[in-house]
C-alpha cells in the first residue's frame, strides 16, 4: 500500500483513540476549542474524514483525467473565511449531525468505515479518481492528503478541547507539506519564504491557510 493510505489508515486509527478517551465522553456537548463547535461537533467533523473516502469510493469513478491536487481542493473549500457563511455553518452543522446519536454509536460507525477501508485501499489502482467538491475529480490519493489535513488539525483541536495532550500523529509530515503548497498556491513562493524565515516581511502571517 502506497505510503499516504498508510499514514491515513494510521492517523484514522489515532482519530479513533482520541474520540473514544473518556474526556471527550464527559465534555460531549461543551463548546469546543474551536469557535460554534462542540466538542462533538469536533468529533463528528473529524469521523467525517474517514467516512467521505468511504463515501466517494462507493461511487463509480469519474471520467476525464483528475482535475484538483490537495493543495488545490483545499484551497477551494477554504477560501471562505467566514464562519456564518453557508458554507461554514453546513460544515459545523454536518459535524454535529454526525455524532448526534452519541459518542459510542459514531465509534461504532468509525469502526465499520475504516474496517471498510482497511480492505479496499490497498486494492484500488493509483489512477483511482474520485468526484469530490464543485464536481471535479481528484486522484484517491490527493483526496487521502486533504483528510490527513483534516485529521491532524481536528485530532489536535479535540484533544485542546478537552484537556489532554495531543499524541504523535501519523502523516503529519504529509500534511504539513500540503498546507505549505495551499500557502504557494495563494501567496506565491516569495510570500512563503518571507513567512518562513522573515517574520518582519510577512504582516499578514502568509502561512495561515484555516
Amino acid at each position: 500500500m502506497d505510503d499516504v493510505r498508510l499514514s491515513f489508515i494510521a492517523a484514522a486509527a489515532v482519530a479513533r483513540d482520541v474520540i473514544s478517551k473518556p474526556e471527550v465522553a464527559a465534555s460531549w456537548e461543551q463548546p469546543s476549542a474551536l469557535r460554534k463547535l462542540s466538542v462533538r461537533g469536533v468529533a463528528g467533523h473529524l469521523a467525517r474524514a474517514v467516512f467521505t473516502v468511504r463515501t466517494y469510493l462507493d461511487a463509480p469513478p469519474p471520467e476525464g483525467a483528475p482535475a484538483l491536487t490537495a493543495a488545490a481542493y483545499l484551497a477551494t473549500v477554504l477560501a471562505d473565511d467566514d464562519l456564518d457563511s453557508e458554507f461554514n455553518t453546513a460544515v459545523r452543522r454536518r459535524g454535529e449531525e454526525e455524532a448526534a446519536a452519541g459518542r459510542d454509536p459514531l465509534l461504532a460507525r468509525l469502526d465499520e468505515a475504516l474496517a471498510l477501508l482497511i480492505d479496499q485501499l490497498p486494492i484500488e489502482l493509483a489512477s483511482r479518481t474520485m468526484r469530490v467538491i464543485g464536481d471535479r475529480p481528484i486522484l484517491l490519493d490527493e483526496y487521502l492528503r486533504t483528510r490527513l489535513v483534516e485529521m491532524t488539525l481536528h485530532i489536535d483541536d479535540l484533544c485542546v478541547s478537552v484537556g489532554i495532550a495531543t499524541p504523535d500523529i501519523p502523516g503529519s509530515d504529509t500534511a504539513i507539506r500540503t498546507l505549505v503548497d495551499v500557502a504557494r498556491l495563494r501567496h506565491g513562493d516569495v510570500a512563503v519564504l518571507r513567512a518562513l524565515a522573515r517574520r518582519e516581511r510577512d504582516p499578514e502571517s502568509r502561512l495561515r491557510v484555516f
